[in-house]
């Protein structure tokens, strides 16, 4: 690996913010005698402007963290107790490798890799570690678990994850801010929100809870959790019978006018509105600013599409833009991700040729609670009997935690974590692998939020015995007789494969950042990139797989309304000072976020009599979780806000929120639906001292 690391400067070290945020940002990382001092924002990069978030602005703390794990550790207590022992790397790489060989040798899709976003780096989250996993037959895995239902809907109608550039929201008339919380997910797309909004620009947010975000715009929406999609129907209903419709445009770029037609002609407004939960009024004010502002833009984000029918959502919405010609502007149109815009080399990195002619079994990663209690049976394949888990912490984040839990608790499982911290998950392992931080690896990035190329340099070295990603599935490779040439290139090699020659490097190592090249309205004149060249109101590669063609509302599994016994439908945003496990663990950041929350209405709280900062528990068939009200009119009546991701042993009872929800999957992207979840309420002083424990 290149070993020109900066230990003596005071020069920034260029880099990029490796975490699951659409906005990518550039970091200028201050180095004073081999420590990082400071981590800011590179002014130079014109999509980020040299501004940090509060969490990524204390990177140093989290990089040079008291409980950092710095050797490799071996269990040496039972599953779940959290207790090991330092081990050398030598000895642990010998006996990982032994006990990979001995399951390979009779079925190597008993090895399941499971990763996902707590690096978005490509270099470290999807090449050496692919690479590996291929050479030796395991289970493949869909990383389903924050985005897939929305990436899907978005493919099948515009085709692919493309759509307008953010810093054009600047110039936007009209600003529909659509299941996102973009004051705490999206820094920069609000920053280019707020200077419309100077311009005279109208921000509307639509979001069951009233966000931060909502807070600063002119109105809020508060539709009831999965019902986007009987939303977006009764606007292009409007939309039709008031004629605010670009025909030109829709003959000549869409596919399937006629029957997304008659589809929305069978939602009015006051069918929508008994759906939605919101007024009549509400609805057929917002189809008018919409279909009569010629700049109109539409700022989608995932929290929408984490229900049943997250997809047919995406699709519903990714259609407005194409009847009005809203596409025909650059301050007009639809952002959900622009990662479609980038000429990411994924073969050359991921190596899939590696497989040869074997064809492993796929396992969804948002089904890993039931999937790691699955005997071995023809439909399923062999049981899972090995897991390696980097980039991601699985015991805390994935849905319907309880049964995770058990999972992991297998005393038959092997279990090896790369991570930089004891996690709930690395409780569980017998093996904890310490890896490297941003500051001190290689990596290269792209973005779902703006269309910049971002290299990483490393500005530090490696603290401790940690060892990057890569460098691990390196030496595991090393172990197992692994001989093919691919597993000895290094990461600089690795950065420059993943763009080949779409990205000029040299510009990369010169200024840290390069753009792609998108156009500034890349649908003005049509030209998607679906099978039709067309926006695909009807898709009949959908058509083909069994799916209705064209987009509905589809009621949530756990609709609010249908139980009496959970009455309260739930949702479980992101807390804003955390990004979804990560930065949980930095003291700073914790004592702002407080504690774990579960956000009331007042007529909701007062009807179970619950105070404001009332210990409660929540609990439906899968669960309970405690943890402290928020009483306010942030959730809407009949809507219940439980913040999170806490670790579950920072909980009041060992849980955190993911206790409740499930693993029934979406409509398209087979994806979980952590926002389709009922629940009830009540005081911990009402809950038998047994659910207490």
């Amino acid at each position: 690996m290149p070993t020109h690391i900066p230990l003596a400067t005071t020069a920034p070290v260029r880099g990029a913010c490796p975490h699951d945020c659409p906005d990518t940002c550039a970091l200028l990382t201050t180095v004073e005698d081999g420590v990082a001092v400071r981590v800011q924002g590179n002014p130079a990069h014109a999509q980020t402007d040299g501004v940090l978030c509060a969490k990524v602005a204390r990177y140093p703390e989290r990089t040079y963290h008291p409980q950092r794990i710095l050797t490799p550790l071996k269990r040496s207590g039972p599953k779940g107790s959290g207790q090991f022992i330092p081990v050398g790397w030598d000895e642990a790489l010998a006996d990982i490798a032994a006990r990979l060989g001995q399951i390979a040798a009779r079925n190597p899709q008993a090895i399941v890799p499971y990763s996902y976003a707590g690096t978005m780096g490509l270099v470290q989250g999807e090449s050496m570690d692919r690479r590996f996993f291929h050479r030796l037959g395991a289970s493949l895995l869909e990383r389903t678990i924050c985005a897939s239902a929305g990436g899907e809907g978005l493919a099948r109608t515009l085709g692919a994850k493309v759509g307008m550039r953010v810093e054009f929201f600047a110039e936007s008339q009209l600003i529909l801010i659509w299941g996102s919380n973009s004051i705490t997910s999206n820094l920069h797309f609000w920053r280019h929100a707020q200077e419309a909004k100077r311009r005279g620009a109208r921000l509307v947010c639509i979001d069951p809870r009233k966000s931060e975000t909502a807070d600063k715009c002119h109105e809020h929406i508060a539709l009831l959790p999965g019902t986007d999609a009987a939303l977006a129907l009764a606007l292009v209903h409007e939309l039709i019978t008031h004629d605010w419709l670009d025909h030109d445009y829709i003959a000549r770029h869409t596919l399937g006018w006629e029957g997304l037609r008659a589809r929305a002609l069978e939602w009015p407004p006051e069918r929508a509105a008994a759906v939605c939960g919101v007024p009549v009024a509400q609805i057929r004010q917002l189809a008018r600013d919409y279909g009569t502002t010629q700049k109109a833009a539409i700022r989608l984000n995932y929290g929408m599409q984490r229900v049943r029918g997250g997809g047919n959502a995406t699709r519903a919405i990714a259609c407005l833009p194409a009847l009005t010609g809203a596409w025909r502007q650059r301050a007009g149109g639809l952002l959900m991700s622009s990662s479609g815009h980038f000429a990411v080399q994924r073969a050359a990195l991921q190596r899939p040729d590696l497989l040869a002619e074997r064809r492993p079994r796929s396992i969804n990663m948002s089904t890993i609670g039931d999937d790691l209690l699955r005997p071995t049976s023809p439909g399923f394949g062999p049981q899972i009997e090995a897991l390696v888990v980097y980039n991601s912490n699985p015991v805390a984040v994935a849905p319907e935690s309880g049964k995770v839990v058990q999972g992991f608790a297998r005393e038959d499982l092997f279990t090896v974590v790369l991570e930089h911290f004891q996690t709930d998950t690395a409780d569980y392992a017998d093996y904890i692998l310490p890896a490297t931080t941003q500051l001190e690896h290689w990596d290269i990035h792209l973005s779902y939020g703006h269309t910049d190329v971002l290299l990483n340099r490393p500005a530090i070295a490696p603290q401790g015995q940690a060892r990057s990603n890569t460098q691990i599935f390196r030496d595991l490779a090393a172990h197992m007789g692994f001989t093919e040439p691919c597993f000895a290139e290094d990461d600089e090699q690795l950065c420059r494969q993943a763009y080949g020659t779409q990205v000029d490097f040299a510009q990369l190592l010169a200024q840290g950042f390069a753009p792609t090249g998108a156009p500034e309205a890349p649908f003005a004149d049509g030209g998607f990139p679906t099978p039709s060249g067309r926006c695909e109101f009807f898709s009949q590669a959908l058509a083909d797989q069994g799916h209705d063609g064209l987009p509905d509302h589809l009621p949530n599994h756990e609709a609010a309304g249908t139980s009496k016994r959970y009455p309260l439908a739930m949702i479980s945003p992101p807390a804003r000072n955390f990004l979804n496990s990560t930065f949980v663990n930095v003291a700073s950041l914790q004592r702002l976020e407080g504690r774990p929350l579960l956000e009331l209405h007042p007529d909701d709280a007062a009807a179970r009599g619950i105070a404001d900062g009332a210990v409660v528990r929540v609990f439906n068939d899968r669960g309970s979780y405690l943890c402290h009200a928020a009483v306010n009119a942030r959730a809407r009546p009949g809507v219940v806000v439980g913040l999170g991701v806490w670790w579950r042993k920072l909980g009041l009872n060992g849980t955190n929120v993911n206790e409740l929800t499930s693993q029934a999957l979406t409509d398209l992207g087979a994806a979980p639906t952590f926002y389709d979840c009922l629940v009830q309420v009540e005081s911990a002083s009402n809950a038998p001292q047994s659910l207490l424990d």
